[in-house]
């Protein structure tokens, strides 16, 4: 027998096939390990033959095969093929998603307990081994118990009494595999729903339409998730397998409640926030059919399940689905590829869907489906206008509007919850000196520091170096140092004087540590173990809390100031997003957006919850400027170590692109070369190619030049519509 294998050396020289001789235990999603270069490193077999292409001399063995059961499914050989040859990367780098990294490193493997059972306890025990009948006693007093921990036993009797009984044929002792369950005690109350007229015309449209892609464009609490959960429900008793992806880690443990609640032991979860451990267990769940729903975010679009029924990806218009490592790919576009292999229906959830998915249902190439109210027919939460502007001139500068105390006030008094949105963490924005201008920066980045009050000290919100706090200005020694913005620390500070006696949760990348960081502070919340929950936007979507009547939005236009074609879009998505955790059971909600700019059109049609006014207004501007769906953004960074190398590179990148265009003049709609606005992160400068193009047809060719002209102390790569600029 003879394997084919790629070696797991993500590197275009050795991105091919190398054949080795193999036992008839090896079959194709076997990992192996294999000589290659005077060392063994591992390889994943693709495909195995009877006789071999090379003469038999010249081939090697197979030094090791890891696992029983193929660990790669027949699926991820035609998804490698088509990721490498879409994003131009290594097939290996592309085998390399479909497994967790510490399992791909052999960094963590199965885990075993040894437990006792009982065997023939009448054997005869000298008087003088007190141990060893102490035992026989307790085992004879619990024999009700069908398996002991033999690390307890040790510990109460010895082990010397343990293995003495074990000698003796009294007890035997047995390796037992424990499963690592992540957030074992997640388990949500079973509840049996009756779907509204809508939910059940939702579904029949997607069991009924011929089109894979279903868009269901529906309301905060319009039950989407109950539509998703029945759709499943279907697909599981089919015998088939789900896919439920979620854009944050933090939304992941209710919905893993839920459906443990619906579906027992068959939902798994997969997240990077899971433990080496924990993550292993889950992944074999689903790759042995023991668990049948993969549930998480990005990640588990990867998820080693064969025979899927459905994909479905809640929140779809989030940028968390897009990958930021190479390769790039974005989510839907996998989760596309695996509904073509499977046959089955992708479904894309969201109360504001993205401009480029909304576009594509309008046009028909999605299956859209509205759903225009809330399950309890609740209305949708009041919105008020707070206008900073004014609040200023009346000398309020704190980051509370007149109208949002109020509002507070009233929501403690009636013994309500209220979430009150920042987007932003820390204490203050930035620190200023008063006399000169001076900004503290990050050393390492071309950004500004955040000053956090709970440790005294400066963060760089993107390499995470640590700094103390300025005693005094470094440039001109002047000790008039000012915060200049509010963070999440400062409004909880504030909320403590305002309302000493509410109890405030803050959630922010701060305050949440581990894998149950988030569920921890959600489930106090939930629990009404706190009035007031601050929050980034973690706590913008997805949750449903009954007793919250009142959310505050600060500085709710804070995104529009980017200099992005998506600042509206995004602005509109969160402010509908966030008001949607209002009022959501019997009580009237309430939301409180202080804005700097009420006028803006963003604000006016959020406030209607007008999303089709506001997608009709946004795509008329888009083709009018050439912006997505009517065009592509492109942008090819540069970015090193080196400020030279990278200038240089970026010199040969634009040359070769500006010859396309030079060629190809009504295919380019804008072309340009600059530092990012960001010039450095991470001590590596950064610049970029950015353009406007009518179609993809030059995208392999710009792939091509990122592999080109990537260096030892150059990394160049290309983004596509990319959800920041910066």
């Amino acid at each position: 027998m003879y394997a084919q294998v790629i070696v797991d050396v993500a590197h275009s020289q050795v991105d091919r096939i190398f054949e080795y001789s193999c036992a008839d235990g090896v079959s194709a999603g076997s990992r192996v390990k294999v000589p290659f270069g005077g060392r063994l490193i591992d390889g994943f077999v693709i495909g195995v033959s009877q006789t071999p292409s090379i003469p038999p001399e010249k081939i090697k063995p197979v030094a090791q095969v890891f696992d029983e059961l193929p660990a790669l499914v027949p699926e991820c050989f035609s998804l490698m093929e088509r990721i490498s040859s879409r994003y131009k990367v290594p097939k290996a780098s592309a085998l390399r998603l479909f497994l967790p990294a510490e399992m791909r490193r052999g960094k963590v493997r199965e885990s075993y307990k040894k437990i006792v059972k009982v065997g023939d306890i009448s054997v005869p025990i000298p008087k003088s081994a007190k141990k060893q009948l102490a035992l026989l006693e307790y085992l004879n007093d619990n024999s009700s118990v069908a398996a002991f921990d033999y690390s307890a036993l040790c510990t109460q009797f010895g082990a010397q009494a343990v293995k003495a009984l074990e000698t003796k044929g009294a007890i035997q002792i047995i390796k037992e595999k424990i499963n690592r369950n992540p957030f074992e005690g997640v388990v949500g109350e079973e509840i049996t729903r009756t779907l509204t007229a809508a939910q059940q015309s939702a579904v029949q449209s997607i069991e009924t339409s011929p089109k894979r892609v279903h868009l269901i464009h529906g309301v905060t609490g319009s039950g989407k998730t109950e539509i998703y959960l029945r759709i499943i429900a279907d697909r599981i008793q089919k015998g088939k397998t789900a896919i439920f992806l979620v854009p944050e880690i933090s939304l992941t443990p209710q919905m893993l409640a839920q459906l443990r609640a619906r579906f027992k032991g068959v939902a798994a979860i997969l997240h990077s926030g899971l433990s080496a451990g924990e993550k292993f267990d889950e992944w074999w769940r689903l790759r042995t059919g023991e668990a049948k729903i993969a549930v998480g975010a990005r990640s588990a679009i990867f998820a080693p399940l064969e025979n899927i029924g459905a994909i479905i990806v809640d929140e779809e218009h989030e940028a968390s689905y897009f990958s930021e490592t190479a390769p790039r790919y974005s989510t839907l576009e996998i989760a596309r590829m695996r509904a073509e292999y499977n046959d089955c229906k992708l479904i894309l959830g969201s109360a504001t869907p993205s401009v480029e998915s909304y576009a594509r249902a309008v046009d028909g190439e999605y299956n859209l489906i509205t759903l225009t109210e809330r399950v309890n027919h609740r209305p949708m939460p009041e919105i008020i206008i707070a206008d900073m502007r004014k609040e200023l001139s009346r000398g309020n500068d704190s980051a509370f509007s007149k109208a949002l105390r109020d509002e507070l006030q009233n929501t403690l008094d009636n013994g309500k919850q209220a979430i009150i949105f920042l987007n932003r963490r820390g204490y203050s924005q930035k620190i200023i000196c008063r006399d000169c201008g001076y900004v503290a920066k990050c050393e390492h980045c071309d950004v500004t520091l955040t000053y956090h009050s709970e440790d005294d000290c400066l963060k760089c919100h993107y390499c995470g170096a640590k700094y103390r706090m300025l005693p005094a200005c470094p440039e001109c020694g002047g000790v008039h140092i000012r915060y200049s913005g509010t963070g999440t620390q400062r409004v909880v500070a504030d909320l403590n004087s305002l309302f000493p006696k509410a109890r405030i949760l803050r959630m922010d990348n701060d305050t949440v540590s581990g894998k149950d960081g988030h569920y921890k502070i959600l489930n106090k919340f939930s629990q009404k173990q706190a009035d007031i929950l601050v929050g980034t936007q973690m706590v913008a979507k997805g949750h449903d809390f009954p007793a919250v009547t009142l959310v505050g939005i600060l500085d709710a236009d804070m995104s529009l100031q980017f200099e992005d074609y998506r600042s509206g879009e995004r602005t509109f998505q969160l402010i509908t997003q966030v008001s949607g955790r209002s009022g959501r059971a019997d009580a009237k909600g309430k939301v409180v957006l202080q804005s700097y700019c009420p006028e803006n059109y963003v604000l006016r049609y959020a406030v209607n919850y007008d999303y089709l006014g506001f997608f009709q207004n946004e795509v008329r501007m888009r083709k009018a400027t050439f912006y997505p769906p009517y065009a592509l953004v492109c942008r090819i960074m540069v970015t090193g170590e080196n400020e030279e190398k990278a200038v240089a590179a970026l010199k040969e990148v634009y040359s070769a692109v500006e010859s396309l265009k030079n060629s190809d003049r009504d295919e380019f709609i804008f072309l340009t070369r600059m530092r990012s606005p960001i010039k450095k992160i991470q001590e590596k400068y950064r610049f970029q190619v950015l353009m406007r193009l009518k179609s993809e047809k030059y995208l392999p060719e710009f792939y091509d030049l990122a592999v080109k002209h990537t260096s030892a102390s150059v990394l160049v790569f290309v983004e596509e519509n990319p959800s920041g600029l910066s």
